[in-house]
């Protein structure tokens, strides 16, 4: 399957003028709704802002978040003091091909706001995992929601998608992992509002909370070796076919092992800072 409206995603399309206009336009609207209209407060935010400005050369960075509502992208980037109109600095998103990419007009907008579709349920090794992992080798900045889907419940989060740790191994440069934890989105733009659907409008008077957490690293070389040996201590669940990792040599039991252990570390964190979160409420 090709790969949808890809050339309206390059930086040099039309000479950047409709992506700077997109993120002109839809970093003004992140501002109005998180700090005009509602009130956004945001811990460790320099960390976030010291990652996205600079980084080493050739460094990705992969922003990792839960998922409260359909706004929340972009609407976690417009508190006070973020670039959210910068489209040189904005981040590429991983975005659900049956929400942003339904129809040519919306195709061709949430392409020049920097989204990668992804069709859910295609599993890890679907072509637009390609793409994502070409925007990380030019050392971007990639923001993913793990959890794979919307859910506005006050609950732990839940079991993570393979997808981000599976970018993390595959990339060239191993890419530098930011959690992020928020809360206040679901109300803002919750699921069943008005006749049990979304509201036209994001509501106001709402306040939001957005705990930053710390970089994880993650020891790649000593982590595969684990996965190998620990592959071979299991029995093997129902393969269906994946390559393997060749300059690592990952086959797919051994890739089911590591995705699980990154996977766990980073649903780990995010839990840390929901409850850190918790604890900032009281």
């Amino acid at each position: 399957m090709g790969r949808t409206m890809e050339w309206a995603a390059k930086a040099n399309h039309m000479g950047g003028i409709p992506r700077k206009m997109v993120f002109t336009a839809v970093g003004a609207f992140a501002k109005a709704v998180a700090t005009l209209i509602n009130t956004t407060s945001v811990h460790n935010a320099d960390t976030l802002l010291s990652l996205v400005r600079s980084r080493p050369p050739g460094i990705p960075l992969i922003t990792v978040s839960n998922h409260m509502s359909t706004l929340d992208d972009p609407l976690m980037w417009g508190f006070k003091g973020f670039p959210s109109s910068d489209a040189k600095l904005g981040r590429w998103v991983l975005a659900a091909e049956d929400i942003c990419f339904k129809n040519a007009v919306f195709s061709y907008f949430f392409r020049l706001g920097k989204c990668i579709p992804i069709t859910r349920g295609a599993g890890i090794y679907q072509e637009q995992m390609n793409e994502a992992i070409e925007r990380l080798s030019d050392g971007a900045w990639l923001h993913t929601f793990p959890e794979g889907k919307v859910s506005q419940e006050d609950a732990p989060i839940r079991r993570l998608k393979w997808g981000t740790a599976s970018l993390i191994v595959r990339a060239p440069a191993t890419p530098i992992v930011l959690p992020i934890y928020h809360r206040g989105f679901e109300e803002v733009m919750p699921e069943k509002s008005f006749l049990g659907r979304r509201p036209p409008l994001p509501l106001w008077n709402k306040n939001i909370k957005i705990i930053v957490g710390e970089p994880l690293e993650f020891d790649l070389p000593k982590m595969m070796q684990m996965a190998i040996l620990m592959s071979h201590d299991k029995s093997p669940p129902p393969l269906i076919g994946w390559p393997t990792i060749s300059q690592h040599s990952l086959d797919e039991a051994a890739q089911r092992c590591l995705y699980t252990t990154i996977s766990e570390r980073i649903q780990t964190a995010m839990e840390s800072l929901r409850s850190f979160g918790k604890s900032l409420l009281k």
